[in-house]
């Protein structure tokens, strides 16, 4: 006698990960936001742990994540939490570890993007200089 798997039984076919929606603009409001900085000596395009992103004197300072379509820049630990309790940023965890001086600016925060990035590029700048 052939019975029928039960729901939990059944098997489940792979399923490809969804990009947020509007992730391709999201990226391209990224890089558009980049181009600004891709302009100066110190700054270039790399990648960081698989993800597209932009350092300053070889230092990492932002990223745009495609799971989530946030972009992730790189403060000081103290800028970050606060930013964090106000509801401005979530913690950056990759793997579940986080990151204390990388902040995720998610994607319902895009216009608040311009302003992050800048304050990443002058903490990076400032300590190549330092």
């Amino acid at each position: 006698m052939t019975t029928t798997p039960s729901r939990d039984e059944a098997a489940v076919e792979p399923q490809e990960p969804r990009e947020p929606q509007e992730a391709t603009g999201l990226e391209e409001r990224f890089w558009e936001l980049a181009q600004d900085l891709l302009v100066l000596p110190d700054v270039t395009r790399s990648t960081m742990m698989g993800r597209p992103c932009l350092r300053v004197g070889g230092a990492y300072i932002a990223s745009w994540e495609r799971r989530s379509g946030a972009m992730i820049v790189k403060l000081d630990e103290a800028t970050v939490d606060a930013l964090i309790d106000a509801g401005r940023a979530e913690p950056f965890a990759p793997a579940g570890r986080r990151f204390r001086e990388w902040a995720a600016i998610p994607p319902a925060l895009v216009d608040s993007w311009p302003e992050r990035l800048g304050e990443a590029h002058r903490r990076a700048a400032t300590a190549k200089d330092g």
